[in-house]
């Protein structure tokens, strides 16, 4: 495809997306299979055994460790969209060096990879936690990072060593996402709306393990997924060697405004605060005025209303007990440290087995 050239039903990209069967993956796949581009993943199955309802859409899988990712895995590609990754703060802070190793050297690795291979476009995701503790205030792209947690250092780390990969046949491009919310087939109920929403069906207590007070931006998966889309469709010269925060604009919200939302929607649920809870460092808004100006496909729909709608009504109609949501199947950091337990994974993170290119799961 020739540079500055934007896609379209007849001019698909070839796209290898790592972590395509993560809880953001799954939503992403078919959002691209709709678009017209061909998809194939790159995902060690690390996390097999956490399927949540049915959806996940198939498509080809290389069966491997993003550390040990060679140019030969992005052979025509046009595109690849960086998701794998120790995806938050409590498994982040599980081994800080293996952290880096993943969060960071490892999507350097796959970068340069593709750029070796030829391909045109890399899409990191990124986090808007990078930012640390910003007392509430409004951040933009420009805004100094101030990462307060191993996860968001390596983040932090990864960007500084991505961006000057970036040449003429190579552009980088940086979405800064915020916390994520909403159904896919991999839900992770270790996020805050997915969490109390959770709460809310299985005890009928919203529970708040801080003073409420914090300001979070959070976004849909499915806007997630459409910042990734728009990034690869634009014009090369708008996303090359950029960074775009990622929300519908005014998705930022205090924690407890977002637990009231659940006690509106979920019968016969009461908000409740755990004993000594405080406020959490983590605490900003952003300001999303420059993806929404550069990227004017980018058209992001989901509030956290229509989020907790959609959450609630789909473990409605799957079924959810506490056991399952607070244990190891939809808690990242449970699950690894049961795999481990288990023989099943390393220190390291490296799985003693080897994986099954028909399971379906993600490192991310």
């Amino acid at each position: 495809m020739p540079i500055g050239e934007t896609p379209d039903q007849e001019d698909n990209m070839n796209i290898v997306v790592t972590g395509h069967l993560g809880y953001i993956g799954t939503a992403l796949v078919p959002l691209l299979l709709q678009h017209g581009h061909t998809v194939r993943g790159l995902d060690n199955d690390l996390f097999q055994r956490c399927s949540f309802g049915q959806g996940i859409v198939d498509v080809p899988n290389l069966a491997k460790d993003i550390r040990e990712a060679e140019p030969e895995d992005f052979a025509d590609a046009d595109c690849v969209m960086h998701l794998a990754g120790l995806c938050n703060d409590p498994l982040g802070n599980l081994n800080p060096r293996v952290t880096d190793d993943i969060n960071h050297k490892a999507a350097v690795r796959v970068a340069e990879a593709a750029r070796q291979a030829g391909v045109k476009r890399f899409i990191f995701s990124s986090t808007v936690l990078n930012y640390g503790a910003g007392g509430g205030v409004v951040v933009d792209e420009t805004c100094p990072l101030n990462p307060l947690t191993p996860y968001a250092r390596a983040k932090v780390d990864a960007e500084r060593n991505l961006l000057p990969l970036g040449n003429d046949d190579f552009a980088v491009t940086i979405l800064r996402n915020a916390t994520a919310f909403g159904w896919s087939p991999r839900i992770r109920f270790d996020l805050v709306l997915n969490n109390l929403v959770a709460w809310a069906f299985t005890t009928g207590r919203i529970y708040m393990k801080s003073d409420g007070t914090p300001w979070r931006p959070i976004v849909h998966i499915q806007d997630i997924s459409r910042a990734f889309i728009a990034a690869a469709e634009a014009p090369i010269e708008t996303v090359a060697n950029q960074i775009f925060n990622v929300a519908k604009p005014g998705e930022n919200y205090q924690v407890r405004d977002v637990a009231q939302i659940v006690a509106d929607i979920v019968p016969d649920s009461r908000i409740e605060y755990a004993p000594g809870a405080g406020p959490d460092p983590k605490c900003f808004r952003i300001n999303t005025d420059k993806i929404m100006t550069a990227l004017p496909a980018y058209q992001p729909t989901w509030t956290a209303l229509e989020g907790v709608k959609q959450v609630y009504e789909v473990i409605t109609r799957v079924g959810l007990i506490q056991s399952d949501f607070e244990g190891r199947r939809y808690q990242r950091l449970a699950h690894v440290r049961w795999l481990q337990s288990q023989g099943l994974l390393t220190e390291d993170l490296e799985l003693t087995t080897v994986p099954n290119e028909t399971m379906a799961t993600s490192i991310a």
